[in-house]
C-alpha cells in the first residue's frame, strides 16, 4: 500500500514507537495542520481502511473536522450512514441525528474494555469518536487488540467458551441501569417481545419488570481478515468487573438471578470469579492508551479492538457514531471489499 503524501504516519505515543507495526492506534497526522478532514478522506479512504484492518484503530490528528456535521460527513465518507443505538445497555444522549455523546457515566468511574454491542445479534463493524473537548486529566479511550487478547487467554479457558458460548442476563427494574423502555425505544411490551424474538433474546416479565437472556458466541472470525478474535461482553457484564464495593453491595441485595446484569456460560452455569479475573488481566495486559487532543477523530474496527474509558477531570466531551452493521448479508459485502482495501 502506498502512503498518502499529505499525511504523517506515527504510533500514538513513544512507548509504541518500539513496535510501530502493532501501534494501537496508528496515528495519521495532517501534513498541513487544519487540512479539512473531508478533503483528506476523499482521497485517503483506501489508505485509512487498510490501516484500520491492519492495526485495529486509526487516529486522525491535526485536521479541521468541521463540527458535528463534518464528523457525520467523515463517518459517511469512510463507512456510509451512521447507525442508531438499539438494545441499549448504558445511558447516552443524542447530539444530532445518529451522532451521540459517549456513555454518560460519572467522571470518576472507569468503563471497562468491551466491543460495542457484542451482546447483540448484529453489531457495528466500525466506530467513530470525535474529541470536541479534551479532559483536563486522564479521560483516555484505551484500546486492546482482540487478536492479542485471544492469544493471551489460557487455552483451556478460551476453548471452554468456544465450545459453550456465553450468556448475558439483564434485569430491568426501577433504580438500576437503563429502563427497558429506553433500552428498546418503546413502552409497548409486544414490540419488545417481537424485537427480542427476532434477535435471539429470551424475555420474561417479572414482578420487578423485565428479564432478558441472550446466548452468544465468545470467539469469532473477523469477516474481512478471517482472524480469530475475542469478541464478547462477558467480562464487561460480569458482576465482579464492577468496583469491588459495588459488586459486594449488589451480591448482598440480590441473588444471582436478580442481579441487574451478569454473565454465565452459554448453558447458564456460573462462570467462576477467578476465570473472569483471568480474562480481565488479559485485557489489561493488552491495553494501550493515548491522550485526547481537540478535533482528534478515532476510528475503531469494533471486532479487532476493544475500547474503554478512563476516569477523568474537566469538561471531557467525545462525540461517537457507529456504522457498517454486521449481519449475514453484510458478510458477503465485507469479503467482496477485502481486495480493494488491503492492497
Amino acid at each position: 500500500m502506498t502512503a498518502n503524501p499529505s499525511v504523517r504516519t506515527a504510533p500514538a505515543d513513544r512507548a509504541q514507537e518500539r513496535d510501530a507495526s502493532s501501534a494501537l492506534p496508528l496515528t495519521l497526522s495532517a501534513e498541513s495542520p487544519g487540512t479539512p478532514l473531508s478533503e483528506y478522506l476523499s482521497a485517503a479512504r483506501p489508505l485509512v481502511r487498510g490501516r484500520l484492518l491492519e492495526h485495529g484503530a486509526v487516529l486522525l490528528r491535526g485536521f479541521d473536522v468541521g463540527g458535528v456535521d463534518g464528523f457525520e460527513a467523515a463517518v459517511r465518507a469512510v463507512s456510509g450512514a451512521p447507525l442508531p443505538y438499539a438494545e441499549r445497555s448504558s445511558p447516552r444522549s443524542t447530539i444530532k441525528g445518529q451522532v451521540y455523546t459517549s456513555t454518560d457515566y460519572p467522571p470518576d468511574e472507569e468503563i471497562f474494555l468491551h466491543n460495542e454491542n457484542s451482546y447483540q445479534a448484529d453489531w457495528p463493524l466500525t466506530l467513530f469518536f470525535h474529541c470536541v473537548q479534551p479532559p483536563d486529566t486522564l479521560g483516555a479511550t484505551p484500546l486492546a487488540d482482540t487478536r492479542r487478547v485471544y492469544r493471551a487467554i489460557d487455552p483451556s479457558v478460551r476453548e471452554e467458551f468456544a465450545a459453550r458460548g456465553w450468556m448475558v442476563v439483564r434485569n430491568f427494574s426501577d433504580g438500576f441501569g437503563v429502563p427497558w423502555q429506553q433500552a428498546f425505544g418503546t413502552d409497548d411490551r409486544g414490540e419488545v417481545e417481537a424485537y427480542c424474538a427476532r434477535n435471539g433474546v429470551e424475555t420474561e416479565w417479572t414482578a420487578d419488570g423485565l428479564r432478558t437472556r441472550a446466548r452468544r458466541r465468545a470467539v469469532h472470525r473477523h469477516p474481512v481478515t478471517g482472524e480469530t478474535v475475542w469478541f464478547n461482553h462477558l467480562t464487561f457484564f460480569h458482576v465482579t468487573t464492577l468496583a469491588e464495593e459495588v459488586c459486594g453491595a449488589l451480591r448482598e441485595m440480590y441473588d444471582d438471578a436478580r442481579l441487574p446484569t451478569n454473565t454465565y456460560y452459554g448453558d447458564g452455569r456460573p462462570i467462576p470469579d477467578e476465570v473472569v479475573a483471568h480474562l480481565r488481566s488479559c485485557y489489561r495486559a493488552e491495553q494501550r492508551r493515548f491522550d485526547w487532543r481537540r478535533d482528534d477523530v478515532l476510528l475503531v474496527d469494533n471486532m479487532l479492538s476493544a475500547h474503554a474509558r478512563e476516569p477523568f477531570t474537566g469538561p471531557r466531551r467525545i462525540a461517537v457514531a457507529m456504522a457498517e452493521p454486521f449481519s449475514a448479508a453484510a458478510r458477503s459485502a465485507a469479503f467482496a471489499e477485502v481486495t480493494d482495501v488491503r492492497r
